[in-house]
């Protein structure tokens, strides 16, 4: 199976239904509760990028030379990237919640998941300590799932 191409299959959805829940006004949450939450969203997107470094951007599930990254966010849940993009997307469908924007909320949430098992079994295949890592670091709730 070509995890790299269904990776940039899923990324390529993901932009688009982000893209769609931007023309529908549906992905800015109005509430100081939404605002908050967003804001947390793109300061864990942030922390995460920033401990990834330069390399921390592929379209497609492409796991970079330079190590397994196990500090920062990393140490707490294995895609905080992904977290954040979930957080800030599904508190916006949630704040303005019509039929459509469920609907992108719900492409949001698979492509996002199609994308972490793509790279979980890429990065399974280049790093040796993934699956130790895997076990000490949560997918999306750290301490939880």
């Amino acid at each position: 199976m070509n995890f790299k191409l269904i990776s940039i299959v899923a990324f390529i959805i993901l932009v688009l239904a982000i893209i769609y829940l931007l023309r529908i006004h549906s992905l800015v949450g109005h509430s100081p509760i939404a605002i908050a939450l967003q804001v947390v969203a793109v300061l864990l997107m942030l922390w995460a990028r920033l401990t990834f470094g330069r390399r921390s951007f592929n379209a497609g599930a492409n796991p970079t030379a330079g190590g397994l990254v196990t500090s920062g966010p990393y140490r707490y849940l294995r895609h905080p990237i992904y977290v954040a993009i979930l957080l800030f997307t599904l508190t916006g469908v949630f704040s303005n919640l019509t039929p459509a924007s469920a609907i992108a909320g719900l492409v949001i949430i698979v492509t996002v998941f199609v994308r972490m098992l793509c790279e979980e079994t890429l990065l399974r295949g280049l790093y040796p300590g993934y699956a130790e890592y895997s076990r000490s670091a949560k997918r999306f709730v750290p301490f939880v799932y």
